[in-house]
């Protein structure tokens, strides 16, 4: 490893890194704009020049591999000189509009202009002006300020998988466009605006709203997706006005979905904001005593087994484990988190984890993938599984419909049939598996929400085994991201941010209870009077003649067929725990409150077990903490990896010939919050309907040209 000395002290680097790398091991500050540690290296800017002892002019610090011996001073008069020379470069054709500019207040240019830069310009001819260019409803363009540093370019590139934005021209007729300035179509496309450090790219639903300065910051977890992002909500008074990711090395890096980041609008839109109770078929609003009052009087005389409660898909652990505590009172065994009827859940927690956790994903050397689209389930997830394929060899196959995913794959199949050639050996994809060191199965819900879900998930068991995919290979941990040394290939990618926790407290049925299937079946019989809904609004069917109960905090499709609104809270207004779709704890803060007579959902249902005489022994939030870590220790380990004990799960039976599906259709409406929100409604108008317009336009043209 080469031995550098940076202003007077001796370092060591490894082999390969770079004079930035080495300047900042020993706290020297060296100002550049090109430079990020997660794109390639570019060298655009020149503010990073430093001065190399012995060389004629100063070196360029990001793109100058580190050697043995080397002497560099940042802060000499030679390499200040060349800062500031390079600044006032950068200045020359920028505009004078930091007043108006939303970048004012996290600028990079702003900031080290301060340090570096000049009291006044010494150029006299014109500021060149630059077109602003179109990118679609997230990104807002002021292309004047751009200085051609190439961070969106390259992360558009590398990591989001995206080829429509580059560069054209050259020296001062450069211009950062989208080849057809058309909308930069990916899911993480709005990360390039935190990348722009200067005000280029700014957010354009976000524009002329607030001041950084003006804004609470509040560190919390996402919930758009099971992938759990580390984010900051801003909020301003009970507003939440932006969202920002939060660095994860273990979870989502740097980076959060346009989803996560956007479709906090819809906390502002269709709320529940106090109780509602539907008198002559309709719902009017009430006082919280009327209506807990309704719900007892509809509970009156109803055995355990004539109610059921269903959980939502981004419901909190606390509220999960109130209902459930209040449900075992009232002896009701029709309890059930998968909304989706995922045949997933029971005592070996390894099947149901993505077992070789996100970042275990940049270890694996063949990844098969059954009945899921990570890139619209899981967008963060599909960028790793990206990262490795970039690093190249790599095998990656799918199962299911066939979907751009920005890395190449090999389709070799639609459905289960492909998975039985598979386990029994006959197809080609099987010996890639076995000869793999760190194989992976990656299944979706698309595979396992159907009625063979248990069989294919057996399946998939069966194939880890023969293939290797839980072995003792130790994993290289020189990044320090893995938490075990033993690889477990087996994963299951859900889409719930609170499915994990209601598997882990197993918030399904018991005692011969009924899942979300037989629940519906019951209301339509008559078997089941009483149906308690905690947000879970993504259950198509009716409940026939059932009493619905809906506790949520959107007018959504829960609350329109409910008998009785209870208004929660939604996932920015409370603290609460999720645990992501690779068994991670973390806690979600609160952020601002709820609206009006809303509240939090633990408390709502330790009022109303009062009422009901089925009283929940609750009185503070930690006590429900306490109390759910006592009874599942699993919740005790914060933000950290408890690898699973692996074990027999699923069913030998039959599986059917059904191809499997993709469960999301719109990557931008999945949820209460995101089908509330007026930029996932612009996002859906832009991506998915002229998509689908087109690609039926086109498939009209071929038929008609083959006919």
């Amino acid at each position: 490893m080469p031995r550098l000395t940076i202003d007077g002290i001796e370092t060591v680097i490894p082999q390969g890194g770079t004079v930035l790398q080495a300047c900042e091991s020993v706290g020297s500050e060296v100002p550049h704009f090109c430079f990020h540690s997660r794109l390639s290296i570019a060298g655009n800017c020149r503010m990073c020049l430093v001065e190399l002892e012995n060389a004629p002019k100063p070196i360029v610090a990001c793109a100058f591999p580190a050697d043995e011996g080397m002497v560099i001073h940042t802060k000499s008069d030679f390499a200040l000189k060349a800062q500031k020379s390079t600044m006032e470069f950068l200045l020359i054709n920028h505009p004078l509009d930091c007043p108006i500019c939303d970048q004012g207040g996290e600028c990079d240019l702003q900031d080290q202009a301060m340090g570096y830069g000049f009291h006044s310009s010494r150029y006299l001819d014109n500021k060149r002006a630059v077109t602003n260019k179109y990118m679609g409803p997230l990104i807002k363009t002021v292309m004047t300020r751009c200085i051609h540093c190439t961070r969106c370019v390259r992360f558009s590139t590398e990591i989001a998988g995206v080829k429509e934005m580059g560069m054209l021209n050259r020296g001062e007729n450069a211009e950062i466009t989208t080849y057809l300035e058309e909308a930069l179509n990916s899911e993480l496309s709005a990360n390039v605006i935190d990348l722009c450090p200067v005000g280029a790219l700014t957010s354009k639903p976000y524009a002329f709203i607030a001041r950084p300065w003006e804004l609470r910051k509040t560190n919390s977890v996402d919930v758009m997706d099971a992938v759990g992002s580390n984010i900051r909500v801003d909020t301003r008074g009970a507003d939440v006005l932006r969202i920002l990711p939060r660095l994860h090395e273990d979870v989502n890096e740097d980076w959060i979905s346009d989803k996560t980041r956007y479709a906090c609008d819809g906390l502002k839109q269709q709320r529940l904001d106090r109780p509602y109770v539907r008198k002559d078929g309709k719902l009017q609003s009430t006082s919280w005593l009327e209506a807990f009052t309704t719900v007892a009087l509809a509970m009156k005389n109803l055995k355990g087994t004539q109610m059921a409660a269903i959980a939502g898909d981004i419901v909190d652990a606390e509220s999960m484990y109130a209902l459930k505590r209040l449900m075992n009172n009232l002896k009701c065994p029709n309890i059930d988190c998968r909304q989706d009827g995922a045949k997933v859940g029971g005592d070996i927690r390894a099947a149901y984890l993505f077992n070789t956790t996100i970042a275990g994903i940049e270890y694996a050397d063949a990844i098969l993938m059954v009945g899921t689209n990570p890139r619209w389930e899981a967008a963060l997830i599909n960028a790793r599984i990206r990262k490795r394929w970039m690093e190249g060899q790599i095998s990656i196959a799918l199962i299911g419909k066939k979907v751009n995913l920005n890395y190449d794959y090999e389709h070799i199949g639609v459905g289960p049939k492909t998975l039985f050639e598979i386990m029994n050996g006959s197809h080609t994809f099987t010996k890639i598996l076995k000869n793999a060191k760190r194989p992976m199965i990656i299944l979706g819900m698309g595979a396992l929400a159907r009625s063979d879900g248990s069989a294919i998930l057996d399946a998939a068991r069966r194939i880890a085994n023969d293939t290797g995919m839980f072995n003792n290979n130790q994993i290289d941990q020189k990044k320090n991201n893995i938490h075990t040394a033993n690889w477990n290939g087996f994963n299951v990618l859900h889409t719930a941010a609170s499915r994990v926790a209601g598997l882990d407290m197993s918030f399904l049925p018991h005692n011969n209870g009924r899942d979300v299937t037989g629940i519906i079946e019951g209301t339509k019989s008559g078997a089941v009077k009483l149906v308690y809904l905690l947000g879970a609004d993504e259950i198509d069917s009716d409940f026939g003649d059932a009493f619905v109960i809906y506790q949520g905090h959107h007018g959504d499709r829960g609350a329109h067929i409910a008998d009785v609104i209870f208004p929660g809270a939604a996932y920015t207004e409370k603290d609460g725990i999720y645990v992501n779709t690779e068994g991670r704890i973390q806690m979600a803060a609160t952020a601002t409150f709820p609206p009006g007579e809303a509240r939090d959902d633990w408390k709502i249902l330790r009022a109303l077990s009062d009422i009901v005489g089925a009283t929940i022994p609750f009185s503070t939030l930690e006590s429900v903490r306490s109390e759910l870590r006592a009874e599942y220790p699993t919740f005790s380990t914060i933000d950290a990896i408890q690898p699973a004990k692996w074990g027999v799960f699923g069913n030998a039976d039959v599986m059917s010939d059904v191809p499997f599906s993709c469960t999301i259709d719109n990557f931008y409406m999945t949820d209460m919050i995101s089908r509330a929100s007026r930029t996932m409604s612009e996002c859906t108008e832009s991506f998915v309907l002229q998509r689908r317009n087109i690609t039926g336009i086109s498939e009209q043209m071929n038929k008609s040209v083959v006919g």
